[in-house]
């Protein structure tokens, strides 16, 4: 390949990169928003955050894309630039899947911990933010991981938009050196690359949360301290918070 066309997928990785990570930040807003909603006690929160989950999980990625790139402009009459409307599109729609990971993590939580911080007077957002967020989060990140590299995958769908992610650009590299097999292989090649890099990361994140509740030490601390468990007491940080409200 020419330097030309070298430079050409480099600016699709680098437009797929932009698209992930944006699109992630949505995701992961919208799951953490909707899971929680879907375990409060009032219904109509139930209601509204189920009704958004099982619209968006229920329909396909690839028409969502094309229903806010080309039906919103008619709807609203303003038109999205191709990044913004596939950020949109697919962050709305893994965040319905991350939602159901983030509800089952609350509700897998020991109700032990749930009736501790009752019993310490706790208010149901200081429960959740001190004791069941804790303890919750650590058991999202290996599913968090699968849906991440789900989203990266997801992004060649964007192609359609004509925006110049690294499946577009390599689509125009084919066109021009009419070389099917040597540009495709390139093409998986890298999204192996990003995406074993994704995984080794929430990896390393996983195993740092893990350290932070005791339920798994940080490497080169296992010799000197046992592991604890993590339904001890009321949570992780229930005792540090109990402490800092009898103050």
């Amino acid at each position: 390949m020419t330097s030309g066309l070298w430079k050409l997928v480099l600016e699709g990785i680098w437009v797929t990169v932009q698209l992930l990570f944006l699109s992630a930040l949505l995701a992961g807003a919208m799951s953490f928003l909707a899971g929680i909603a879907r375990t409060s006690r009032r219904w109509i929160v139930r209601f509204l955050a189920g009704f958004y989950t099982e619209v968006f999980r229920g329909t396909s990625a690839l028409i969502m894309i094309f229903w806010v790139y080309f039906v919103l402009p008619l709807a609203f009459g303003w038109q999205l630039v191709p990044l913004w409307a596939g950020t949109l599109a697919l962050g709305l729609t893994y965040g319905a899947y991350g939602s159901e990971i983030v509800r089952g993590a609350l509700n897998a939580v020991d109700p032990a911990q749930r009736e501790g911080g009752i019993a310490l007077s706790f208010t149901p957002w200081q429960r959740m933010r001190l004791i069941l967020l804790p303890q919750a989060v650590p058991e999202m990140i290996p599913p968090f991981s699968n849906l991440l590299v789900e989203l990266l995958k997801g992004t060649a769908l964007v192609s359609v938009m004509g925006m110049g992610d690294l499946t577009f650009s390599a689509n125009l590299v084919r066109l021009a050196l009419q070389q099917s097999a040597e540009v495709y292989t390139y093409v998986l090649l890298i999204y192996f690359v990003i995406a074993f890099l994704l995984t080794r990361l929430m990896r390393g994140l996983e195993k740092r949360l893990r350290a932070g509740i005791g339920k798994e030490p940080e490497r080169g601390t296992a010799a000197r301290e046992p592991k604890r468990a993590a339904t001890t007491g009321v949570g992780a940080g229930a005792g540090a918070a109990a402490g800092g409200g009898a103050s």
